[in-house]
């Protein structure tokens, strides 16, 4: 199967933020070969307003399902009702989604008010009982929106993903899981949890910096980028990265 991830679009009214993710869909939306589903790693507004949610569930009507999961910037009540179409709600927003070939698990890992994350017990309990019901007849993609790992910038690595122990517990005892994916460091990484693969998502809005690279940490003349997942039946994973000009 093969899947796309966007992550980190900051939706804030401007124009700049607009005309890029509009920019990242007609991408998609023209591909010869349409993808089987867009996984959006969360921070889809910048302010958590109505009206940013708005924007983006037009920008996200298309020909292939848009999943999502909310980021540090999003809140629960205005992302339930401007995006979703549901009663505004302060609980964690998780959803399951099967395919033919593979299930995803699109999580929240969010702390109102904080940039740091977490997945909620009841999140982790959700995520058992889901991945314990699809009984490991598929592989799995486990999507969230802080990493659980550092990628080596303080920027991102001061807001990881809090007990990381509990979701490398979980992994551990669901073998089906073929990777976890994540936005937050606006940058394309890849690195490993839990002898797993741990793919970070490159951002729409602005690319960050390494330390070694010099500079403010925040490039914003980088065009927006994508991830492309290909996800084998016996679970093996190919990513490639790419931009959008």
């Amino acid at each position: 199967m093969l899947f796309a991830q966007i992550s980190d679009l900051h939706l804030d009214g401007s124009e700049r933020a607009s005309r890029r993710a509009a920019r990242v869909m007609d991408h998609l939306r023209g591909l010869p070969r349409p993808v089987d589903a867009l996984l959006v790693t969360g921070d889809i507004a910048d302010h958590g307003e109505e009206g940013e949610y708005e924007e983006a569930a037009a920008l996200f009507d298309a020909p292939f399902p848009v999943l999502t999961c909310p980021g540090n910037h999003d809140v629960r009540g205005a992302y339930r009702k401007a995006l979703l179409g549901e009663a505004p709600s302060a609980e964690p927003v998780n959803s399951l989604h099967r395919f033919d070939d593979a299930a995803i698990l699109m999580c929240d890992a969010t702390i109102p008010g904080r940039d740091e994350g977490r997945l909620a017990p009841e999140t982790l309990a959700w995520m058992d009982r889901s991945l314990t019901e699809l009984g490991g007849r598929l592989p799995v993609l486990i999507a969230f929106h802080q990493p659980p790992a550092p990628v080596h910038h303080p920027l991102p690595d001061g807001s990881m993903l809090e007990r990381p122990g509990e979701l490398a517990a979980l992994l551990r005892s669901h073998p089906e899981v073929a990777a976890v994916l994540t936005g937050h460091a606006h940058i394309a990484a890849v690195t490993t949890f839990a002898d797993r693969p741990l793919i970070v998502g490159p951002a729409v809005t602005w690319t960050l910096r390494l330390p070694w690279e010099g500079g403010r940490p925040a490039d914003r003349d980088q065009p927006p980028g994508l991830a492309y997942h290909v996800l084998e039946p016996d679970g093996r994973m190919t990513t490639h990265y790419r931009v959008v000009v």
